[in-house]
């Protein structure tokens, strides 16, 4: 099949994953209003044309933290890869670099990133969950920063992981194939099965439910990476970038469409 439009990889993957790994990359928190209402949103921006301009050479570059990027798009963190392919991470890594733009690889990879970084040159960032333990945080960030990761993508939605209720009815776990690959070694990088959703049972065993702002300034001791935050406040906090995702429409259903919390935070 031709790919033509972007909304076709949609129907594709629905066809060739299994149910379980289709719904897990595919649906949103509850009744998904939120997931929704991220697409209506998007649907509402519309383009001011220039016209009689000269494009002959049209240049698309852009700096994120210093970084030169060739358009002012970057990879956001998405878990556990290989679920969809056997390359997983790698493919992901090597298309990013190819592109001349930035992979966030993220905390749940069914790749390391050490393998990640093997895979050649490219800016990288490293998306980071809040774990109880905060020595295995610690090992996260140094790890990454010793592959050459340029920042820390900080999550801070997932205290509490929402009520997926497609992952509640797959009784979704991870393949036994596969496994988190940068928690090998630490016996975290297995997802058990449940009674409803083993992701949800993973999070409330492992994400640390007291994560506040304070968490920075913990980060920061012991990296030299740029952290990304979220909202106004970590202006407050001195940190190095304004980051805001749509990765809440997987974790908490009845939020406002992230365009409009966007362009709040940017008045």
């Amino acid at each position: 099949m031709e790919v033509t439009n972007v909304t076709e990889y949609q129907a594709i993957a629905k066809e060739k994953l299994p149910k379980m790994v289709y719904d897990y990359y595919a649906s949103g928190a509850e009744d998904q209003w939120t997931l929704e209402e991220n697409r209506n949103a998007f649907s509402r921006i519309l383009f001011r044309p220039r016209i009689l301009i000269d494009v002959s050479k049209i240049d698309m570059t852009t700096t994120i933290l210093g970084f030169k990027l060739s358009m002012p798009i970057m990879i956001a963190p998405t878990a556990m890869q290989k679920m969809a392919h056997p390359d997983g991470e790698y493919a992901t890594a090597r298309a990013a670099s190819a592109a001349g733009t930035i992979m966030t690889l993220s905390s749940w990879a069914t790749s390391s990133v050490e393998e990640v970084a093997s895979t050649g040159p490219g800016i990288r960032f490293f998306q980071l969950y809040v774990y109880k333990d905060r020595n295995v945080v610690a090992q996260l960030v140094r790890r990454a920063e010793r592959a050459g990761f340029k920042a820390i993508a900080l999550t801070v939605d997932t205290p509490r992981l929402g009520r997926r209720e497609a992952d509640i009815k797959n009784r979704f776990t991870l393949p036994p194939f596969l496994t988190l690959k940068n928690f090998e070694g630490l016996d975290l990088g297995k997802m058990d099965e449940a009674n409803d959703s083993g992701l949800a049972s993973y999070v409330a065993g492992q994400i640390d439910r007291t994560l506040s702002w304070k968490v920075y300034i913990y980060i920061y001791f012991f990296t030299k990476m740029s952290v990304l935050a979220h909202y106004k406040k970590a202006y407050l906090w001195g940190l190095d970038f304004l980051g805001l995702g749509r990765h809440g429409v997987s974790t908490v259903s009845s939020l406002e469409p992230i365009v409009y919390r966007s362009l709040r935070s940017s008045l």
